[in-house]
């Protein structure tokens, strides 16, 4: 059948200013994800000196003398709860938000998942009270509400930016969207330093082993710098008009969404209205079906096993840092604003050396190399990296070797691999490949299922940092090693998923990626004995049967 003018016009169209506007306003989400999650490290730092200040004293072997010493160390428990509390949030919101994209449109839910964020981040400035668990309480709360507000962006964002781009583009527009990550881990530690730095500044007798008072409102003020650029894109949002694609597939209205384009795009009604009425489509099959599973079974598999593997190894990553922190930044010989000062310093570095450029390679690139090659050749290098990470651990803990920034570069790398390949293509894919009526929940679907991949790898690393040695509070290097080690399988397991699994959605329309009328054995078929054929799935399968 022909597909709808307004379909094809957008497909065909040109790159335009409206391109570039709904990049940054569906990008203010990501934003403020990557912002929360990047500027909790330097915060849990305040935050440990804050309400973990514990005093320890030990007498030597003959009793003639005590040395007092203080420690500013989260519990485990509590960290997990801090971390694993907006996970949770993050997982629901995908599932919820993204049904509620594809039942009641898009936009309808767009701008209340951004100004839950933006109450939510705050809210989290304001964790009431001053004991520690009653602000750890308040704080865990509003962080279940702004993971919650996150995890509806996700869906709904990668949805609107795939069906307002155009087939040769499309990859690299939401892409482009994702990479707003990258400026939100920037800010975040751009904006813990400079707020360490003015705190630092006003504090008069500042020593290492004091914590002033005022530090509880720096951590506060961090977080709720979060907010504002969010917030400025609310009225923005709302000017958005529903995707053509929603209206006139799922509503069964081609009229008003030839109008909504032409308010937007650079074409004439003439050129988008159909020449006459269609009949309305009623979808032949439900959410979850048989015939769902027959036709979208395979791709919801590879979307939610490449994210949910992906997340384990990303979050990790993350986590790992506070590794790094103890090993090389020695935080312990400093004051409470220079301690997050350089946490910050540091994750701006490697934001500015691996993230960022990763995201923009992946921009430049994701049109003309394709989604399924980058996925594969980026966990297959973060395997690599983790692989010699983990071989090389007991080389770089030796302190002998610690100016040695060969480990540095390798942490950076798999920041690097990680962007440029699973981290930008699961969010990319699974806003190509389902019927527009499906779209977003499915998407919400393939990113909860990461959540649980990041819960689970919050979990593997603090298991295996739990245990000490007395070298500095650093893990065991055995642990340590069998962690990098087991990350690094993690991604050859994507690897083979994506190889077996993943269809290539490079330039083609999303209508001609749904796969509504492929024959299900003959995919089964071809995906098992030649993957790499997967993307020509649509066209092909036709001849063949037909044949």
């Amino acid at each position: 059948k022909m597909p709808l003018k307004v379909l094809s016009a957008l497909d065909s169209a040109k790159v335009q200013y409206y391109h570039f506007r709904a990049i940054i306003v569906a990008g203010m989400g990501l934003f403020t994800d990557a912002y929360d999650l990047f500027c909790i490290p330097p915060i849990l730092k305040l935050i440990g000196r804050i309400y973990y200040e514990r005093e320890y004293h030990e007498v030597a072997n003959d009793g003639s003398a005590s040395v007092t010493y203080k420690k500013y160390e989260i519990p485990p428990q509590v960290l997990a709860a801090l971390l694993g509390t907006p996970l949770l949030g993050t997982a629901i919101g995908q599932l919820v938000f993204g049904r509620m994209g594809d039942r009641m449109g898009r936009r309808s839910v767009y701008g209340l998942s951004l100004m839950l964020m933006v109450l939510s981040s705050v809210g989290c400035g304001f964790s009431i009270c001053r004991t520690d668990a009653c602000v750890l309480s308040s704080l865990g709360f509003f962080r279940f509400f702004l993971g919650l507000g996150i995890g509806g962006d996700y869906p709904l964002s990668a949805t609107i930016m795939s069906e307002f781009a155009n087939k040769m583009t499309r990859g690299g527009f939401v892409a482009a969207v994702f990479s707003m990550q990258g400026f939100g881990i920037l800010a975040s530690s751009i904006v813990t330093m400079v707020v360490a730095k003015i705190f630092e500044a006003g504090s008069n007798n500042l020593r290492v082993n004091h914590t002033p008072e005022h530090a509880d409102i720096a951590w506060r003020l961090i977080l709720m710098f979060g907010a504002i650029p969010a917030a400025l894109t609310f009225y923005w949002r709302m000017l958005m008009p529903e995707t053509a694609r929603y209206t006139a597939l799922v509503e069964n209205n081609v009229m008003q969404a030839a109008k909504d384009m032409e308010k937007v795009l650079d074409v004439s009604m003439s050129q988008i209205a159909e020449d006459h009425p269609l009949p309305e489509y009623a979808p032949s099959y439900p959410l979850f079906s048989k015939q769902f599973f027959r036709r979208h079974g395979i791709d919801l598999f590879s979307c939610a096993t490449n994210w949910l593997l992906l997340d384990i190894v990303f979050y990790s990553s993350n986590l790992f840092q506070s590794q790094i922190y103890k090993q090389y930044l020695h935080l312990d010989q400093t004051n409470v604003y220079r301690e997050a000062f350089k946490v910050a310093l540091f994750q701006t570095i490697v934001a500015i050396a691996a993230t960022i450029p990763g995201y923009w390679v992946t921009v430049l690139l994701i049109d003309r190399i394709g989604r399924r090659k980058i996925q594969m050749m980026g966990f297959f290098c973060m395997a690599l990296v983790y692989f010699a990470l983990g071989g090389s651990y007991s080389y770089w803990r030796d302190p002998k070797n610690q100016d040695n920034k060969g480990f540095l570069v390798l942490y950076g790398l798999t920041f690097f691999f990680a962007n440029f390949g699973p981290n930008t293509t699961t969010f990319i894919v699974p806003a190509e490949l389902f019927p527009a009526r499906f779209r977003s929940t499915c998407h919400g679907i393939s990113g909860a299922m990461g959540k649980l991949g990041a819960f689970f790898g919050t979990l593997g690393f603090l298991w295996a940092s739990k245990n000490h040695e007395d070298d500095g509070n650093l893990p065991t290097i055995g642990k340590m090693r069998g962690a990098l080690y087991g990350l690094g399988v993690v991604c050859l397991l994507g690897m083979v998923v994506t190889y077996f699994f993943t269809r290539e959605t490079k330039g083609r329309s999303l209508e001609e990626n749904e796969n509504e009328e492929d024959d299900y054995e003959l995919r089964v078929f071809r995906c098992c004995t030649n993957p790499a054929r997967r993307s020509n799935t649509n066209s092909s399968s036709r001849g063949l049967a037909s044949g």
